[in-house]
């Protein structure tokens, strides 16, 4: 075959570039990945990561507790911290808004685990959603909103970018009124290394909808966070 000893991520990044799309780090890319091609993705990605190993004069050869290091890690990045990248979005089973609800709802605080685009260091912190619904709203399980959380925060990402990224998706998926995400998050590129500040965390907000023009709305919404102010 033409592409045979073709690496897999070249063939992946050439459906991309063929379709003109791009694949920055917080990007989705499962729809240009191929049945079989992530295992394959896989191996190559431990190859190049004993590779790292090697640059750095890690003898992982004899040193037991390195001897399949760079195989971990392939498989912690590609399915598990990063997997956001590389699976469809989780199914999300929704029902109409039968009973015409059109009050506050509140989901959180609910775990965020993501990594920075910078260093690839941990993003750990917590989101919760306020969703204002309307008689069309498409009503989801609250488990689900903790789903669509862990799929785009699987990869890296930057926290401004991440909760953008995750209003879109709930807004194209239930449809309300009003939308809003709040996220406190401790950034480990800065208390693990660089400063070293510890203590400090990162808080931001998106706002659609309603939430944008009714500020007593807003307030309701920041008031009935647990340890937040109005």
């Amino acid at each position: 075959m033409a592409d045979e000893g073709v690496p897999v991520s070249v063939k992946i990044r050439e459906r991309l570039k063929a379709q003109n799309r791009r694949f920055n780090a917080n990007d989705n890319i499962a729809d240009c990945i191929e049945p079989g091609e992530l295992a394959i993705l896989l191996d190559e990605v431990e190859s190049k990561m004993q590779g790292v190993l090697d640059s750095m004069v890690i003898d992982t050869a004899t040193d037991h507790n390195t001897l399949n290091t760079a195989r971990r890690v392939a498989k912690m990045y590609l399915n598990e911290v990063f997997r956001g990248r590389y699976v469809p979005p989780p199914e999300i089973t929704e029902f109409p808004n039968a009973e015409h609800l059109n009050e506050l709802m509140i989901v959180g605080p609910i775990t965020v685990r993501s990594a920075c685009s910078h260093h690839l260091c941990p993003v750990i912190g917590k989101i919760w959603v306020g969703v204002l619904p309307n008689q069309n709203t498409n009503v989801i399980g609250l488990s689900k909103y903790a789903r669509l959380i862990d799929w785009v925060m699987g990869r890296p990402q930057i926290q401004e970018e991440a909760v953008v990224q995750l209003a879109d998706l709930i807004m194209d998926r239930t449809k309300p009124d009003g939308l809003a995400i709040v996220m406190e998050a401790s950034h480990f590129c800065m208390s693990w290394r660089g400063v070293k500040e510890m203590d400090s965390k990162m808080l931001n907000s998106v706002m659609r909808g309603v939430f944008l023009k009714d500020a007593n709305l807003r307030r309701e919404f920041l008031s009935l966070i647990p340890g937040r102010k109005a």
